[in-house]
């Protein structure tokens, strides 16, 4: 699982607290990261895969919103990756892994495992939640008709530049001055757990509001498009709406168990003994949460799949396709960049009026596309019935 607690527990001189979770039952807390890691991994990899008997996605062109939910997909992979490998580690070789609490040992390669596949999986799941918070900022904009392909740039040097930047300043504060001497205070582990749980916080916190504003915004363009509100486009919107709900509940039900485990941690580290028999339920909750943590953290993969693209089913098809090029979306290609039409000309004809109203209707149509592309519902015959979808 993610925590910063894996970076805190490379230091020798580590906290009561840390000390407390880490060797609690140890061989249990990694057999139960690799179980539910590799599970997760293999449902992904399954979800995302081609199947059998399923025709291609039928896609007016590659958007921002759907690489932004393959790279969400792609972090976690790579983050269940990392849990796997050091959970492995720490559970063959356990006399290598006892020498991270020799202080000024010989033998650093302890350490620098320890701290760089902590690195790992803190970078990978940090980066899923920009990702994560990316995809409310682009919904948003698109159908704002404000983004298109080429903010997936800005993106990219939004999400990894400060997934690094906050990962590298949190450990070198937490390590500053050496390894040996971190955590001998708080004001070397707080700004590590800040820049740890920041990211968390926002997708927490922005994520809802984003989504709240997108889902009218989505109900003034389905209104607008012919000046009607029909019940297909209601369930269309319904749709929507419940999309961008199972991505948070996915979200609070996977990351929750952090804060808590964390708030309770933080209390005992405030207390002068741990040990006290008043805070045994304390201990016992924290610790409860911490093997709650392994379990959901790295299931978080899989789970965003069901909520972006529904269950897609076990054939998988491994035949390569020559896939069709579909020309003639090319010339929609531009409508994320080139956002708002031209302006009308009134006393032009009326084709050049039923022209502009046609480009209109094709941006409205590819906004709500975007957010509702990779829907695998059962009710699919009703959005490609409703007017929104005529035409594609």
């Amino acid at each position: 699982m993610a925590s910063p607690r894996l970076e805190t527990y490379c230091c020798p001189n580590r906290d009561a607290a840390t000390q407390l979770v880490m060797s609690f039952q140890p061989d249990v807390f990694c057999g139960v990261c690799i179980g539910s890691a590799s599970v997760s991994l293999l449902l992904t990899i399954l979800q995302l895969l081609p199947k059998k008997g399923q025709s291609p996605r039928k896609m007016p062109k590659a958007s921002s919103s759907s690489t932004i939910l393959l790279l969400i997909s792609v972090c976690d992979i790579l983050g269940g990756l990392g849990m796997i490998f050091r959970s492995s580690v720490w559970l063959g070789f356990p006399g290598f892994i006892a020498n991270i609490s020799v202080v000024n040992g010989t033998n650093v390669w302890p350490s620098a495992f320890c701290v760089g596949s902590a690195m790992w999986i803190q970078l990978l799941y940090s980066a899923g939640f920009w990702w994560l918070f990316c995809y409310a900022v682009d919904s948003y904009l698109v159908v704002r008709r404000s983004a298109g392909l080429s903010t997936i740039v800005l993106y990219h040097m939004m999400t990894w530049g400060l997934a690094v930047m906050l990962c590298v300043e949190g450990i070198a504060l937490l390590y500053y001055p050496s390894l040996s001497s971190c955590e001998n205070g708080l004001e070397h582990a707080i700004p590590h757990y800040i820049t740890t749980y920041a990211p968390l916080l926002l997708v927490l916190v922005v994520n809802p509001i984003l989504f709240r504003r997108t889902v009218s915004a989505v109900a003034s363009l389905l209104k607008g498009r012919q000046g009607i509100y029909t019940e297909n486009e209601r369930r269309l919107g319904t749709e929507i709406q419940i999309r961008f709900f199972k991505i948070m509940l996915v979200f609070v039900i996977c990351w929750s168990s952090n804060i808590i485990n964390e708030s309770l941690l933080f209390y005992l580290e405030m207390q002068p003994d741990i040990n006290e028999m008043p805070l045994k339920n304390i201990r016992s909750a924290a610790l409860i949460t911490w093997i709650i943590m392994g379990v959901l953290n790295p299931m978080q993969g899989f789970l965003f799949t069901l909520a972006f693209y529904g269950w897609t089913g076990w054939r998988v098809d491994l035949k390569w396709r020559k896939r069709e090029i579909p020309w003639e979306s090319m010339s929609s290609s531009t409508v994320g960049e080139n956002a708002y039409p031209s302006p009308v000309n009134y006393q032009s004809n009326i084709h050049d009026s039923k022209k502009i109203s046609t480009t209109d209707s094709q941006q409205t149509d590819e906004a709500i596309s975007m957010l509702s592309e990779g829907n695998t519902s059962g009710d699919d015959r009703l959005t490609r019935s409703s007017p929104i979808y005529q035409g594609w």
